[in-house]
């Protein structure tokens, strides 16, 4: 009797815990987003920068920068020559080369006086060599692992942080979709080596991204970083008008959900995204659908034969068909993996940073997007776009009907835990 109450009382413990790794603290979303005004109406910036999200700021510059050959580079250059403060927070942190360089970049400056402080999540850094880790710490650099396995957070293990962000001295910024590990090495020259891209930041808007890292530091230690050495008076650098939205599940997930929502609301000539996880709910696949409505040209950019979830290659092509009637293009990634986190709007608004097309980005992982309102830089953006569309197969609404049927039952099983994926 007494086994039988334990048993009982054990299996209802570990159902709770799993209960709430599903769910969120917030009310979700439940209406669609109109289309009331374009992208560079007045009031459509106002909303972005004081119903959603930080101030718009001017004054910015925002470089692209393609595959590790020039991503890694420049991320370990601006470290190096780091003279007060660095701030890195990443979701993946592999052994690997990669990972030896960036430990030994972030110990030197460490060494040298220089405050270093790392936020790495716990899930997405199993693979990271202990001895790496227990060598950063010795050097001085002061690293935090989000979320780590404790008995106490077991309801909150399936929140990740998935944001990647580097801050120099509080004047130089990176965001984008890059991990530290050896997948993103070279060039995307083969199906080893992974296409994304990284953008380096300067101007005001930094100021942003610095304050971003500090709300997980603050939650994972209690301290926070403050003063002119990680939030100095900074110049302007450039012309493009910025802001760095995040969104967590403990306050705002739905905010990056109803950023979306909204630029997708907002165009009135064309939407391109670059998606490496593209499994919209259906207030997202209705926003594109009432887009297509409005004579909207859509171009979904999306992996192909490569990827590094076969159950999320299951999960999104059931929402294709829709999309694929209504006039929707999507075209398949070839290479190989393509990691890319990017949405244009009408060549004027840039989204670009952590943040995928899917419920997990939505509602459970903490993520940051920088959203850049620029016209040279949206024009010089779909030129990237465009040259990865090269390297790319299109899929068909024929092709989505007549997929096989052992496909088509795959998706009903996986469906269901879609945003677990």
């Amino acid at each position: 009797m007494i086994w039988t109450i334990a048993l009982t009382a054990l299996t209802t413990l570990v159902v709770v815990v799993i209960a709430m790794n599903f769910a969120t603290p917030e009310k979700k979303l439940e209406s669609r987003v109109i289309h009331k005004y374009p992208s560079t109406d007045p009031q459509f910036l106002r909303e972005m920068g004081v119903m959603l999200g930080p101030s718009i700021v001017p004054g910015n510059k925002v470089t692209v920068l393609e595959d590790g050959d020039q991503i890694f580079p420049a991320m370990l250059d601006a470290i190096r020559g780091a003279k007060q403060t660095v701030t890195f927070e990443t979701y993946i942190w592999w052994s690997g080369e990669i990972a030896k360089q960036f430990s030994a970049a972030l110990c030197e400056r460490a060494q040298a006086g220089v405050e270093v402080n790392v936020t790495v999540d716990w899930a997405g850094s199993i693979k990271m060599d202990s001895a790496m880790l227990e060598h950063m710490q010795e050097c001085g650099v002061r690293i935090e692992r989000y979320r780590p396995l404790h008995w106490y957070n077991l309801g909150r293990l399936n929140n990740r942080t998935h944001r990647k962000l580097l801050v120099v001295d509080g004047r130089v910024g990176f965001t984008g979709g890059v991990g530290i590990g050896d997948p993103w090495l070279g060039h995307a020259q083969d199906p080893d080596h992974w296409h994304d891209l990284h953008f380096r930041i300067e101007g005001p808007v930094v100021s942003q991204v610095q304050a971003a890292f500090n709300d997980n530091w603050i939650k994972t230690t209690g301290r926070v970083l403050n003063g002119p050495t990680y939030f100095p008076e900074v110049a302007p650098a450039g012309d493009m008008r910025a802001h760095m939205f995040i969104a967590s599940p403990a306050g705002g997930s739905e905010s990056m959900h109803l950023m979306f929502l909204m630029a997708i609301a907002s165009a009135t000539r064309s939407i391109d995204v670059e998606a490496a996880y593209f499994i919209p709910d259906p207030l997202l696949r209705d926003a594109l659908m009432a887009a297509l409505k409005r004579g909207v040209h859509v171009r979904l950019l999306l992996p192909g034969p490569y990827i590094d979830s076969e159950t999320v290659r299951i999960a999104t092509k059931k929402e294709w068909g829709p999309l694929l009637a209504g006039g929707a293009e999507i075209h398949l990634y070839q290479p190989t993996m393509l990691h890319v986190k990017l949405m244009i709007i009408d060549r004027y608004m840039v989204s670009l940073g952590s943040t995928n097309l899917d419920q997990r980005s939505f509602q459970l992982n903490d993520e940051a997007s920088l959203n850049v309102y620029d016209p040279a830089f949206a024009e010089a953006m779909t030129q990237v776009f465009e040259r990865d569309l090269l390297k790319t197969k299109p899929y068909t609404f024929e092709m989505w009907r007549k997929r096989p049927l052992k496909e088509k039952l795959s998706e009903r099983f996986i469906m269901p835990i879609k945003s677990q994926l």
